[in-house]
């Protein structure tokens, strides 16, 4: 029996394009498959209202698809889909790589191939690793799991408001308008 030879946060920022997005798991690569539209809509509208709110209180960033080494030896780097760090954690210009930590807040939206076990695994990596709270957005059911550790996850849906202020000082909107 052969064994495979970990990958490491730095061999997998050099992998060549090859049209897939990876995410690296306890020195393993995870291929994610390319997301449906509404997908992208629904994460894009959650970084605009997050994004708009930081800049216009200078509290930090929101960012997209960037990588979070999560763990090292084996490397654990996952991409959320949205992400937000507060601004005394913001990396220099000039920073390489990922991002040595976790975010102060990880978005993730579901995709329809998506397994339970697997979400419930990066939720449990972020929480671990220190993210204040994680969101999971289910496009189809347009609900948002809000995890916090050590509490149990809040599902809000409709006119149920999202309130972030832990997180986001002051961030607060109505999961309906995640998905208008």
């Amino acid at each position: 029996m052969s064994q495979t030879a970990l990958v490491t946060a730095d061999d997998l920022l050099h992998l060549p394009d090859d049209g897939y997005k990876y995410e690296l798991v306890r020195g393993h690569l995870v291929r994610m498959s390319l997301p449906r539209v509404w997908h992208g809509i629904v994460a894009l509208r959650i970084g605009m209202l997050l994004g708009a709110h930081a800049q216009a209180r200078n509290l930090g960033v929101v960012l997209s698809e960037g990588g979070f080494q999560l763990e090292s030896n084996p490397d654990t780097v996952r991409g959320p889909d949205v992400a937000f760090l507060r601004r005394d954690r913001i990396p220099p210009r000039d920073a390489r790589g990922y991002y040595k930590g976790a975010p102060d807040l990880a978005v993730e939206v579901l995709s329809p191939d998506d397994r339970r076990s697997e979400i419930d695994e990066k939720v449990d990596e972020y929480l671990t690793s220190g993210t204040p709270a994680v969101l999971v957005v289910d496009v189809d059911e347009c609900t948002v799991v809000v995890h916090r550790r050590l509490m149990p996850p809040l599902t809000l849906a409709g006119h149920d408001m999202l309130d972030l202020d832990d997180v986001v000082p002051e961030f607060r909107c109505r999961v309906a308008q995640i998905f208008e």
